[in-house]
């Protein structure tokens, strides 16, 4: 048993070695522009190339990164709202009351527009030229460049691969 054990584990550890490489890469760097927003309140930050803002109401939190990109979260109440742009890309989010999105625009021509109309958790990732929608209320969709959303609101999703 413990050397099947042994094995999982060996195989969970090397598994995650190259998502761990991934995040790392794609990690902001120190000069970005970050809004974290824990709590009632807003900011915003505008630098050369770099756009943030975040607001949200007592009792949630919203946090928006822009890394040479364009990033807006927006928090309801008793909601998470979380926006990543980077390399070009545009990040919206507006999360409604118990729902939890999160947006992650990477390169050029990079958008995600995500609402959070219903309580669940609610994830799109945009590549270089890709647009993801999710509404919260009907289909999320996929175009251009490679794309993914997935909506526990709905319990739908999609994918676009260029």
């Amino acid at each position: 048993m413990s050397v099947c054990l042994s094995r999982r584990t060996t195989a969970a550890v090397l598994a995650a070695g190259p998502v761990l490489a991934a995040l790392c890469l794609l990690a902001p760097e120190a000069a970005a522009s970050a809004c974290p927003v824990p709590g009632a309140g807003a900011t915003s930050v505008t630098t050369a190339g770099e756009q943030c803002s975040a607001s949200s109401v007592g009792g949630s939190a919203a946090a928006a990164y822009g890394v040479a990109g364009s990033a807006t979260a927006d928090a309801g109440p008793a909601s998470l709202s979380l926006a990543i742009a980077q390399n070009g890309g545009t990040a919206v989010v507006r999360a409604g009351s118990l729902s939890a999105p999160a947006a992650v625009a990477v390169g050029p021509g990079s958008t995600v527009l995500m609402n959070g109309a219903r309580p669940g958790l609610a994830l799109g990732i945009a590549g270089p030229g890709a647009t993801v929608t999710v509404t919260g209320v009907s289909t999320p969709t996929c175009t251009g460049g490679i794309g993914f959303a997935g909506d526990f609101q709905t319990l739908q999703g999609c994918l676009s691969l260029g």
